[in-house]
Parts: C-alpha cells; sequence; structure tokens
C-alpha cells in the first residue's frame, strides 16, 4: 500500500508514475480522491474549531456562574456541540473507510531504472547462461517424455478436472527430489530458515501481501460455518446443538511468500535480526483466471502446482542489493540442474501488483524452443510492510531510532513443476530415457538415468 502522505504531497507525481504501469492510468480516481480529501480537511478544522469553541465556552461558564450570572443560553448552545461532534466523526469514518479502499486499489510504484513499456514486449534482457542443446533427434515436449516416466494428465483430470496432475513412480520421485534439492540449496548455501506454513490463510493474511482484494478472482476460497448462499452447493456447517456455525472467510495459498511474508505482520523488529530470509515448499492453488485456451497442454500452467519460495525481509537501504542476491540465488538452481536460461528485468507494464521491480528468470524448453519463466523475484518496496504494519526499529548512534517500514522481497526458488518440465525437456534422450544431473543424483539413490 502506497503512504497516503505521499498521494497528499506529490499526488501528480504519483499519477505520473501510475501512468508508467498504464496509460490512461485505471487505478485512481483523482478527482473523487480530491473530493475526499478537500472534505476530510473540511470536517477535521470543523471540528477543531468546535472543539475550541467547547473549551472556551466552558470556561465561560465557570466565569459567569462564579459571577453569579446566568448561564442558560451558553449551556444551551454548548450542549450542540456532543452532537455536532458525532456527526463529524461519523462523517470522517466514513471518508477514511473509502480513502483506505482507494489506497487497497493502487498498485505500487515502479522504481525509476525499471524499463517503461505496456507489457512482456518490452521487457528488456540482461543476460543468458547456457548454450539451448543440440538435439541429433527430434525433442519430444515433456507431455510425451513423462508419459512413460508416471506422468499422467488423464487421471488428474478424471479426479479434479483440467490443470490437474497425477503422477507416480519415476516422475512423482523426480518431482520430490527437485523439491528437497532447492530446499537444502537455499538452507545450507544461500542462507534461507525452512518454514512449514498453513495452506489456507484468512483474508486479513491476503490483503497483506496484495493478492485481496484486488485478485479474489484469481484464488480458490474456501468457508468454515455457515456457507453463503449459493456457495458450495448450498450447504450450511451446523455447530454444537445443530446451529449454523459463524462464517470464516478463508483461502487457499497461490504462493507460500503470503504466510512468509506475513509471519512479520503486526511487528516491531529490531534492525539487528534483519536481513530475515525464509523458504519454503508448499502446493500453490490458483483459478488462473482470464487464462482459458493458453498452455491447455501439459504442466506449464496449472490449478495446483508445487513451487519453493524465498522471502527476505531487510532493512530499507538493503533491498535492492538483496533482491540482485535473491536472484542469484534462483540462478544457481538452473546452474546446477544444467538448464540454459535468461534473465529478464520486467517493463512497469508488465510487473506485478505489488513489486517496485521485478526480474523473471526463463527457462529453454526445446520443444517449444522458446524461454519460458520459472522463476519471478520481486522487491515490493515498503508495499507490503504498509499493508501489514511490520516496522523496524533501527539503532542512531547507539539508541534506538523512530520506527519505520521494512522492505520485503520475494522470488521462486525456483517452480517445482516447471523444472520438472525443463528437467525431462533438456535432459531427454532418444531412448526414452532422461539424464539427471549430477546435483540431482543424491535425491533420486545415484541414479544417472530415469528410464521408462
Amino acid at each position: 500500500m502506497l503512504d497516503i502522505n505521499l498521494l497528499r504531497r506529490e499526488l501528480d507525481g504519483v499519477v505520473a508514475q501510475l501512468q508508467r504501469r498504464k496509460n490512461p492510468q485505471p487505478f485512481l480516481d483523482v478527482p473523487r480522491f480530491d473530493a475526499l480529501e478537500a472534505e476530510r480537511k473540511q470536517i477535521q478544522t470543523a471540528t477543531e474549531q468546535l472543539q475550541a469553541q467547547r473549551n472556551a465556552a466552558s470556561k465561560q461558564i465557570g466565569q459567569m456562574k462564579a459571577k453569579g450570572e446566568d448561564t442558560t443560553a451558553l449551556m444551551a448552545e454548548v450542549s450542540r456541540i456532543p452532537g455536532q461532534l458525532k456527526t463529524g466523526a461519523e462523517r470522517l469514518e466514513a471518508l477514511q473507510a473509502e480513502l483506505q479502499g482507494m489506497l487497497m486499489s493502487l498498485p505500487n510504484l515502479p522504481q525509476a531504472d525499471v524499463p517503461d513499456g505496456a507489457d512482456e514486449t518490452a521487457n528488456a534482457e540482461l543476460r543468458r547462461w547456457g548454450t539451448p542443446r543440440a538435439f541429433d533427434f527430434t525433442p519430444r515436449d515433456h507431455v510425451d517424455v513423462g508419459g512413460a516416466l508416471g506422468l499422467d494428465f488423464e487421471t488428474g483430470a478424471l479426479l479434479s478436472g483440467s490443470r490437474f496432475t497425477f503422477m507416480r513412480g519415476p516422475a512423482a520421485r523426480l518431482h520430490r527430489a527437485l523439491a528437497q534439492f532447492m530446499l537444502d540449496l537455499h538452507t545450507t548455501e544461500h542462507g534461507y530458515t525452512e518454514c512449514y506454513t498453513p495452506y489456507i490463510v484468512n483474508r486479513e493474511v491476503l490483503e497483506g501481501t496484495g493478492q485481496l482484494p484486488k485478485f479474489k478472482e484469481d484464488m480458490f476460497w474456501v468457508y468454515r460455518g455457515s456457507v453463503a448462499e449459493g456457495a458450495a452447493g448450498g450447504s450450511v456447517a451446523e455447530g454444537e446443538g445443530g446451529a449454523a456455525a459463524p462464517q470464516t472467510e478463508q483461502y487457499l495459498i497461490s504462493t507460500s511468500e503470503i504466510p512468509l511474508t506475513n509471519s512479520v505482520r503486526e511487528r516491531i523488529l529490531d534492525a539487528a535480526a534483519l536481513p530475515i530470509r525464509l523458504t519454503a515448499h508448499s502446493p500453490c492453488f490458483r483459478s488462473e483466471a482470464g487464462s482459458a485456451g493458453r498452455d491447455t497442454r501439459g504442466m506449464i500452467r496449472q490449478h495446483q502446482f508445487d513451487k519453493v519460495e524465498m522471502v527476505q525481509i531487510v532493512q530499507p537501504e538493503h533491498s535492492e542489493a538483496a533482491l540482485e542476491q535473491m536472484v542469484g540465488h534462483a540462478e544457481a538452481v538452473l546452474r546446477k540442474l544444467e538448464l540454459p536460461y535468461r534473465v529478464i528485468t520486467l517493463c512497469a507494464g508488465d510487473m506485478g501488483f505489488c513489486a517496485t521491480k521485478t526480474y523473471d528468470l526463463e527457462v529453454w524448453l526445446p520443444a517449444q524452443d522458446t524461454y519460458r519463466e520459472i522463476s519471478s523475484c520481486s522487491n515490493c518496496g515498503a508495499f507490503q510492510a504498509r499493508r501489514m504494519q511490520t516496522r523496524m526499529r533501527p539503532i542512531v548512534n547507539g539508541q534506538p531510532g523512530k520506527t519505520e517500514f521494512v522492505h520485503t522481497l520475494n522470488g521462486s526458488g525456483v517452480a517445482v513443476g516447471r523444472a520438472l518440465v525443463a528437467v525431462l525437456e533438456n535432459h531427454q534422450q532418444a531412448d526414452g530415457s532422461v539424464r539427471i544431473p549430477a546435483a540431482l543424483r543424491p535425491y533420486l539413490g545415484g541414479l544417472e538415468f530415469l528410464r521408462p
């Protein structure tokens, strides 16, 4: 969430930065914001005047009583002030709620060095690593390679519908090995603390990391207690004695960034405790709203997929360096898996809602003859911290200083399913087997090849 004081001081500048994301900018109703702010100032001024009037009148009443003068008219005037103050307070509360809603709908502002552009065509390639393999046979895609290794899309669809996958045997084992390898790399070499998180979280947690309210349709949501009419077949969960239990709005996580980042919500952290580096392997659940017809074959775009996530909580002055470091941590995964990739800087129009700067890592997929995203690493600045109310207390000249919001970063380290796809396609052999990269072999009992 942006600082409302920034909008009050530099509204034109904020609008100009929002236009870098999309022009004309659809995020902020400027006339409405101006009207709300003008009314807020008027009410606050009127409130201060009423309070001063009440204080002065109370003092005057005391003086008049001491002189034996009639205070009836003045007391009648003062008696109307509490009602006027109450009316003003109620209206001010409504104004603040509307302003808060406007703030919650605004995306983060792009850093100055983020490229301008409206969509992915304006993204800037920074570097490449590895050379795509020259096959002496026509490479098959992961659906064909993986089918003989236990990658089963038909059973996934039978159980849960489209965009779900069932794995057995070698495919399931490879999937597990990839996640274990990534966790070990990040914890033993990159300094992250491994975590296990809930997969269901409360509404305010998603508000903290920016998924709500804007992206509710991208989430899978669940209900505990009584169910809203029409939801879940209209059933009602009953509590003790048959009474309908209160409804709790909760959601399946779309990434473990959500619980990892929120693990420090509503806290004041000691500067000495930073940086905090957290990692977790979890399933991720996404409705993929708006993606109908895209990547319908295989595992590229699923409703349920696994990911190893990296999160850092840092002092504000360290967040830019932390982002570069985090990208390096994701790159290390791909290098050890011997997968060619490239690093992309996203343009302002292609960045996620919370990001002030984002790098994408795209892995080479020979069957598609192109690079596809496998990791996205973002610096969110104070945007999420302000929503979560997470601050740090710096030490200034040996003394505790004024608290300030921390900066948060997140990145895929990396998507397990897409890593599985990349390993199957890049390391496939003509006989249908798949060569296992050396770094992954200890997690597969020393196997050098997975064979049908």
